[in-house]
């Protein structure tokens, strides 16, 4: 599975990549945060998509990462949160926007998603910009890592 959007393709790797992803990863909140990625798509194989790391490919240049994002998990209400990190190097060029628009998108156009939802740090002005220029919304709560945003696209009632 690849989705496409201007200037990257976007894929989920696979369970022995997120274990080789799990083992270089030095920070350890997000050592947790992929093997907790893992753990849901080994517990849940017919919807890892959902767990998964996904990476974004550059286009342009074969085999270059510029960052990952993640769906974390789907609740039965249709309710899917998103999270995503970009490589300094390939920061304020627009890819993390682009990316977060066109998943969003191929989100809501899967039949059991009704809402996407993002959440970021208080501190991190430039995630909040991303999702703001995605279309995402200020929720109006705060969430455990910060303010909570949810996508104001077509078929988001709230």
């Amino acid at each position: 599975m690849r989705v496409e959007c201007e200037r990257l393709y976007l894929y989920p790797i696979s369970d022995d990549e997120m274990r080789c992803l799990i083992d270089k990863e030095a920070d350890t909140e997000m050592k947790q945060a992929y093997t907790e990625m893992l753990e849901g798509c080994l517990l849940e194989p017919d919807n890892r998509i959902w767990y998964a790391v996904w990476n974004m490919e550059l286009k342009k240049s074969q085999g270059t990462i510029v960052g990952d994002f993640c769906f974390k998990g789907l609740g039965n209400d249709g309710v899917v949160e998103i999270g995503y990190g970009l490589k300094e190097k390939y920061r304020h060029q627009g890819y993390m926007t682009e990316a977060v628009k066109v998943i969003t998108e191929w989100a809501l156009s899967q039949d059991n998603v009704r809402i996407v939802e993002a959440e970021t740090d208080v501190d991190n002005i430039a995630s909040q910009q991303v999702l703001m220029r995605a279309g995402f919304v200020k929720k109006g709560k705060i969430g455990e890592e910060g303010p909570r945003f949810v996508y104001g696209g077509k078929g988001n009632e709230r």
